[in-house]
């Protein structure tokens, strides 16, 4: 495991300094529909039964509604500490399939929501070809996010242009059962050298058993059997791992990115952390759907989740690093830059003077920080030397905010 070399946290005249926090997956678009997927639609509802809603949600969009969407979200997560983004993008085409005059229409949408609200951006736009590990064709709902190889590099050629301080871009495979094994290996051959690689994958126990009946291998394995999986890949979510996969996947260099609060919120299950990190893995957190959109509480419900399954106390700990706070830190700052492509020293700052911080020492910081309740102490965010968020206020909210009721109006109307 990562063991703290040194202190985290400075002290400054505007409060506790900490380095900023990567978001390692996300689907902007989704938070337009959290919290309208809480009711029952079915008497085993699961995340099978909660894409039907996704998919509806989905269908909705235009770039417009996407840039307005992705920007409130931006705000949100650079109030709440996070400073880069790893957007997970699949909604790609207009709602019957056929690509926008500007192929790349979508992920500009979300490249401008980065730029207008100051985050860093790694851009993941995905490939996304079959419905099923049977290689069924995608669904008409799942048809704007499909590409075949060929227009697929030919989208990321064009939207590396957009690199620069602020934007990487990099690829997503969706999850095996999408992308074919042969089509795998093309984007995999054509990609740069550095280009970040991210995959869902063993999210849920359906998608294992698919995977061994027709390849014969758990995903992981099958994955790792296949590819040259090193530190330019994240793992997203990898919630099924025996114990085969977790040494596997930690001898591989990869990161696993792991989103407690959507996965708690889709019933995946809960991923093997203690397991993972004696065996030295790499991993970073994202709020992937949004329920949530809180560094903290990502961190703190990973602890509790395993807290509950094993029913003891500080389970991200050990006799070199006691502090859990510190530990689930220090692992998600060790992971960024490999996940991410940006190695940088962005900085948020902590209120010194809010009530859960009285008192506070560099040694209990971080742990008073996470495990203290959800109110939100940070004041100041800095991303590229830019201020972007101000005593707790990003310099846009209100803009945003506005362009976003007007949005949601737009798609429940």
């Amino acid at each position: 495991m990562h063991t703290p070399t040194a202190s985290l946290v400075t002290r400054t005249a505007r409060g506790w300094a900490l380095p900023g926090i990567a978001n390692l997956h996300s689907h902007a678009f989704q938070r337009a529909m959290a919290g309208m997927a809480e009711r029952q639609t079915d008497p085993a509802d699961s995340f099978w039964t909660w894409r039907e809603t996704m998919y509806a949600m989905a269908a909705r969009f235009d770039p417009e509604l996407v840039h307005a969407v992705a920007a409130q979200l931006y705000v949100e997560m650079l109030e709440a500490g996070y400073t880069t983004v790893c957007e997970f993008h699949y909604l790609h085409h207009a709602p019957d399939g056929r690509p926008y005059a500007n192929a790349d229409a979508m992920s500009q949408a979300l490249l401008r929501a980065a730029r207008d609200t100051g985050i860093r951006i790694t851009l993941l736009p995905v490939l996304y070809m079959t419905g099923g590990f049977d290689a069924r064709p995608l669904s008409e709902r799942q048809r704007r996010f499909g590409h075949e190889v060929e227009a697929y590099l030919r989208l990321l050629d064009v939207l590396r242009a957009d690199a620069g301080e602020r934007v990487r871009i990099g690829c997503a495979l969706h999850s095996l059962r999408a992308v074919p094994p042969q089509a795998m290996r093309e984007v995999i051959a054509a990609l740069p050298n550095d280009s970040r690689v991210h995959i869902h994958i063993a999210e849920q126990m359906a998608e294992v058993d698919e995977c061994v009946a027709v390849r014969g291998a758990r995903p992981v394995q099958w994955l790792l059997d296949n590819a040259d999986v090193d530190a330019r890949w994240t793992l997203v979510h990898a919630t099924h791992l025996d114990a085969a996969e977790v040494q596997g996947i930690a001898r591989s260099g990869a990161t696993v990115a792991i989103c407690t609060t959507t996965e708690a919120n889709l019933g995946d299950g809960l991923f093997p952390l203690r397991d993972y990190l004696d065996a030295g893995g790499r991993w970073g957190v994202g709020s992937d759907s949004h329920i949530s959109v809180s560094p903290v509480e990502e961190l703190r419900w990973l602890e509790y989740g395993q807290r509950l399954r094993a029913q003891r106390r500080n389970i991200a700990s050990s006799m070199r690093s006691p502090s859990v706070g510190t530990t689930l830190l220090q692992g998600v700052l060790a992971s960024s830059a490999d996940s991410t492509g940006f190695a940088v020293d962005d900085r948020i700052v902590l209120d010194a003077e809010a009530p859960i911080l009285s008192g506070a020492v560099d040694a209990d910081l971080v742990d008073r920080w996470i495990f203290s309740g959800n109110a939100n102490v940070v004041r100041d965010v800095d991303v590229a030397g830019v201020r972007v968020v101000e005593d707790g206020r990003h310099r846009e909210r209100d803009a945003v905010a506005a362009r976003y009721r007007r949005a949601i109006q737009a798609l429940l109307g």
